[in-house]
């Protein structure tokens, strides 16, 4: 066991010191996985030995999860009774079971067409997400055809926000107000939970805020390439013409949460700026500051929202100071707010 390369390449990635790698908080903090599961010792240690293959060894063997577990959960579950009459019949003496091949695995896997269970449809829904985001966002297309374009892609990214949420989280224990307030607490803060509500902050509004499809466009592409790398990586098609794209994207998430978050933030003050126009809306403006506000809280986001607010304060306050200084009171009053 002590000459084999898989094994060697095992305890240095375990031995690696991940807390001093910048990447791997980025890296960590993108993967979806429930709160119960984050803290087990199993879970962190597959995907340490997954940013491992990645970013130091490529050629380390990381076997899946799901059959990491069910040997686990095998192990623990009570014998069946012909199991046992085996294992009377041989002496006491159980058979280990052969382990199969790294590249028998990869040979089996699934290669054929796209099958519907609980990891396709959310594919399905944010590459319908990706198409009318980029339908919506052209500056040639029809006004109507774009328009609902903008519609779909919201409604989608809610459908799929949704679909994330009941898959993790389920639903209340109970359908009462002390089971229902548990449950929303414990997905408030989520990733899916915050860009539901901001789907449903923009498709609610009668004007179309094309702007407001960017971190959404960023969302669905963050998953539909990791959906394809992770199932799709033996295709043709996709070494083809997909595999360079995803493999920026799944490399770069850290630059697509920066866009969102930017983005974000500039369409808080587009909204602002809306007040002062026909197309006012003031339920939007103060839902959508609210829900910056829980951005700026939440886990997932509050590191790429403080770095992005820290930014424009570092070039907005010297032209306040210069030009504005009345601003100055009502803006900390504001920033106290904000911050609590």
């Amino acid at each position: 066991m002590g000459d084999d390369p898989q094994h060697i390449k095992k305890v240095a990635a375990a031995s690696y010191d991940y807390d001093n790698d910048g990447r791997w908080a980025d890296y960590w903090s993108n993967i979806l996985i429930p709160p119960h599961l984050a803290s087990r010792p199993d879970v962190v240690r597959h995907y340490k030995q997954k940013f491992y293959q990645r970013y130091i060894d490529p050629e380390l063997e990381v076997e899946p999860f799901s059959s990491a577990a069910s040997v686990r959960y095998a192990r623990s579950s009570p014998v069946s009774p012909p199991e046992q009459n085996h294992s009377a019949n041989s002496g006491g003496q159980t058979q280990a079971p052969e382990r199969t091949p790294a590249s028998s695995r990869r040979a089996s896997a699934p290669t054929g067409p796209l099958r519907l269970d609980r990891n396709s449809v959310p594919f399905l829904i944010n590459a319908w997400v990706v198409i009318m985001a980029i339908m919506a966002m052209l500056p040639f297309s029809p006004w109507g055809l774009s328009d609902r374009a903008y519609r779909f892609a919201l409604v989608g990214t809610a459908f799929s926000c949704s679909y994330s949420i009941y898959s993790i989280y389920g639903r209340p224990r109970a359908w009462n107000l002390q089971a229902i307030q548990l449950w929303l607490q414990s997905l408030i803060a989520t990733k899916e939970f915050i860009y539901l509500l901001y789907c449903f902050v923009f498709v609610s509004s009668p004007m179309a805020i094309k702007f407001a499809l960017v971190p959404v466009l960023c969302r669905s592409l963050e998953l539909v390439a990791k959906y394809l790398r992770r199932n799709f990586s033996s295709a043709n098609l996709y070494r083809k013409y997909l595999e360079d794209p995803c493999l920026w994207i799944d490399t770069n998430t850290a630059t697509l949460n920066i866009l969102s978050s930017n983005s974000e933030i500039m369409l808080g003050f587009l909204v602002i700026i809306l007040l002062f126009t026909r197309q006012r809306n003031i339920v939007q403006g103060v839902m959508y500051w609210q829900l910056l506000k829980l951005m700026y809280h939440a886990p997932n986001t509050a590191s790429y929202h403080r770095g992005a607010w820290a930014k424009v304060g570092m070039h907005a306050n010297p032209y306040i100071n210069r030009y504005a200084p009345f601003l100055r009171t009502p803006i900390a009053y504001l920033q106290r707010w904000f911050q609590h």
